[in-house]
């Protein structure tokens, strides 16, 4: 494994090479564009390519483990950077309809920088007025011992940290019920904030000092100010930042997660005691995908929610309204979120009646339908593509060593062998390739049990045997599945099983399940 580490990648499939000259695949060089990455979905990576230049959309079909999520995160990839920020602010008129304000990037730096210089400078509380301190409950006024601010008893002298009161100090025994009080003080209470003034450059100013978290706020005169200038700006909160990911995936999201809610609140948005209604809003995956990609597999599964993808399309904005008639979320509704991103579909063959036509309408209207494949021709070029996607494999998973040639052989060799058996082509290397992954995984896992520097022909033939699935398994223990089923049964299941009842061969009588 560290000799491997020294190896660097210098075989490279664009500019071709043998197989003789393969010693592991860590001599591999895997490409930078991750749509480089996808092998044997040519046409697939054209359209993709075009879709993120033109902001297309795309609706991948095949079987599972043939690449297409990796299309969809590799087109996020081709994206430029977001552009704007997304931010919810209260509207004091009408509280239950929040605004929406879109801010570009360089608007978001400029208040980024503004926010920060009225944030003033975090200090060790050793390094405030003695006085501040003590104030603060860093600092114990008996003996002067720094400790945190939520312990109210000095661990050094043993007395509370705080001064007593003059009432307090001529009541007999006022040193023990001083050090009673002060333990019987619910941590966090006392001083968060201390105002005093002093002198710089021969002007006195005001300076504030906070207590944030163990640390020490100091608020100059400037930051001050600029604090107030902020504060006049009606309060606010990001919905969907700047900084976020261009690719969103929501398969299974329910309908909350995909089209957002607004948090319920017990107290109703109560001005003194609840949570205003804008800090409520919470985006769903169609607005955080704004100028973006939202990618969503299985998507048959999102039954009557397809109608929602397709007004987001369609408008580009989307609501975001409370979505339990329960909730005191219910009645806030925040207009026109932008959701303006590119849709990217998944689903199997046999789902494809499933998606609603208008949904099928718009993406072939605006972007692109495509097969995926499930085998590439058995030629030199494409066996260089299956030697790149084990290195990729393998550097993916981070735990497995590479492989060498004579396992790089045998897999080529299964690769041939599933395309015939499962899509009945002849001279064609399969392309169902999570499940070829799993058995690079297998034969990897057992190198590291067995301590192997690299995988090798005969570990792939180990992991053959182990990688088998569980119908694989029981047809050769019980010799069908049927026979696995009976025989994983009880007595008193088999007697109370309609299935079991009907597969006996040693009763007929069906009476009684029409």
């Amino acid at each position: 494994m560290e000799m491997e580490e020294d190896i660097r990648p210098f075989l490279d499939i664009k500019k071709g090479f043998s197989l003789e000259e393969l010693g592991t695949t860590a001599e591999v060089m895997i490409p930078h564009d991750p749509l480089s990455r996808v092998i044997g979905q040519d046409e697939a990576i054209e359209l993709t390519r075009i879709a993120a230049r033109q902001r297309r959309h795309l609706l991948l079909v095949g079987p599972p483990g043939t690449g297409k999520s990796m299309i969809g995160q590799a087109l996020a990839l081709h994206l430029a950077l977001p552009e704007s920020e997304t931010q919810v602010v209260h509207n004091p008129e009408n509280p239950e309809r929040p605004v929406v304000e879109i801010k570009g990037r360089d608007e978001v730096k400029e208040k980024l920088k503004e926010f920060q210089s009225a944030e003033g400078d975090l200090i060790d509380p050793k390094e405030a007025p003695i006085n501040v301190a003590e104030k603060l409950g860093f600092r114990c006024m008996n003996c002067g011992t720094y400790s945190e601010s939520k312990e109210r008893i000095c661990p050094k002298c043993g007395r509370s940290k705080s001064a007593q009161t003059t009432s307090q100090s001529n009541l007999p025994f006022a040193d023990v019920l001083g050090e009673m009080l002060g333990a019987l003080t619910p941590l966090g209470q006392g001083n968060e904030r201390v105002t005093t003034t002093r002198r710089r450059f021969g002007k006195e100013e005001v300076v504030v000092f906070e207590r944030t978290g163990e640390m020490i706020r100091e608020l100059d005169q400037k930051a001050l100010e600029r604090r107030r200038e902020l504060e006049k700006l009606s309060p606010r909160k990001v919905l969907v930042s700047i900084d976020r990911k261009p690719f969103v995936l929501a398969t299974g999201a329910s309908e909350t997660e995909l089209l957002g809610d607004v948090k319920h609140d017990p107290y109703g948005g109560h001005p003194q005691l609840g949570i205003p209604p804008y800090e409520r809003v919470v985006p769903g995956s169609i607005h955080e995908a704004h100028e973006g990609v939202l990618f969503i597999d299985e998507l048959p599964h999102l039954g009557h929610l397809q109608t929602f993808i397709l007004t987001a399309m369609q408008e580009k904005v989307f609501p975001i309204t409370g979505r339990n008639p329960q909730s005191a979320g219910a009645s806030v509704r925040v207009n026109d979120v932008p959701c303006d991103f590119i849709f990217v579909g998944a689903c199997n063959i046999i789902d494809l009646p499933t998606i609603i036509s208008p949904l099928r309408s718009r993406i072939i209207g605006s972007g692109y339908e495509v097969l995926v494949n499930t085998t590439m021709p058995d030629d030199e070029q494409n066996r260089l593509k299956l030697v790149q996607f084990i290195a990729q494999e393998v550097v993916m998973d981070g735990r497995i060593p590479h492989a060498d040639r004579g396992a790089v052989e045998a897999i080529i060799g299964e690769a041939k062998k599933r395309a015939n058996t499962v899509d009945k082509k002849d001279k064609a290397l399969t392309l169902r390739l999570r499940e070829l992954g799993g058995l690079i995984r297998t034969a990897g896992d057992i190198a590291v049990v067995e301590g192997k520097e690299v995988i090798t022909e005969e570990l792939i033939t180990k992991a053959l045997i182990r990688n088998k699935t569980v119908e694989e398994q029981i047809k050769e223990r019980y010799g069908s599945y049927q026979g696995g089923v009976a025989t994983d049964m009880s007595g008193a299941q088999r007697s109370s099983s309609p299935y079991h009842y009907w597969n006996t061969t040693s009763y007929d009588d069906r009476s009684g399940y029409g």
